[in-house]
């Protein structure tokens, strides 16, 4: 017990900080869950949308306005330029997601290109002629239907892509777009017959 004028220990501080922290950390999850609960709503509420034709040219800074917003596109998909982020691990299985630039030509003849995320696939059916065998690069015009998204990015344990190479081991739209050619849009396909 400390006596008049005595200065009380350095104990009793943290004691003192501890529920303090405790309570900014509360306020913080509050403001946490407010902030996910409006982000989810907003992301249903446009999945509620029906689908809207995407444009040939796209303002990549109006993207992240239109995060989950279901779209469509018509145009050939680019097999030539294909590109596998991976290894992916989907129920214990080794894998790759597969990206696939769609082009899209004006009246003038201009090409205009997409990233259409197409899906997961097995490591084994990674070879593009084991999934030409089986109907699943299609030729000609295709619509795609999907998402417009803003992909994760990488983290420091995630190794960079080296593109020179062909290894992707995580979606970078702005790589990915320059590698072929690509706007910087990403459309995450949610309605395949080949996958």
């Amino acid at each position: 017990m400390a006596r008049a004028g005595q200065q009380h220990g350095p104990g009793l501080i943290i004691l003192a900080i501890i529920p303090v922290t405790a309570f900014l950390l509360g306020c913080w999850q509050v403001q946490r869950l407010g902030w996910k609960t409006d982000l989810i709503a907003r992301f249903e509420d446009r999945l509620t949308f029906p689908p809207l034709e995407l444009p040939l040219r796209i303002d990549p800074e109006a993207v992240k306005d239109f995060d989950y917003r279901k779209v469509y596109a018509t145009g050939v998909l680019r097999h030539d330029q294909e590109m596998l982020i991976g290894p992916r691990i989907l129920d214990g299985e080794e894998g790759y997601t597969v990206v696939t630039p769609l082009e899209r030509k004006d009246a003038r003849g201009n090409v205009h290109k997409i990233l259409a995320c197409r899906g997961w696939i097995k490591k084994e059916a990674s070879p593009q002629w084991f999934r030409k065998k089986n109907g699943a690069l299609p030729e000609g015009d295709v619509t795609i239907e999907g998402l417009l998204r803003i992909p994760p990015k990488g983290n420091m344990f995630t190794p960079k892509n080296e593109p020179e190479k062909g290894k992707w081991f995580f979606p970078s739209v702005e790589e990915m777009a320059e590698y072929s050619g690509s706007q910087p849009v990403w459309v995450e396909e949610t309605m395949s017959e080949y996958f």
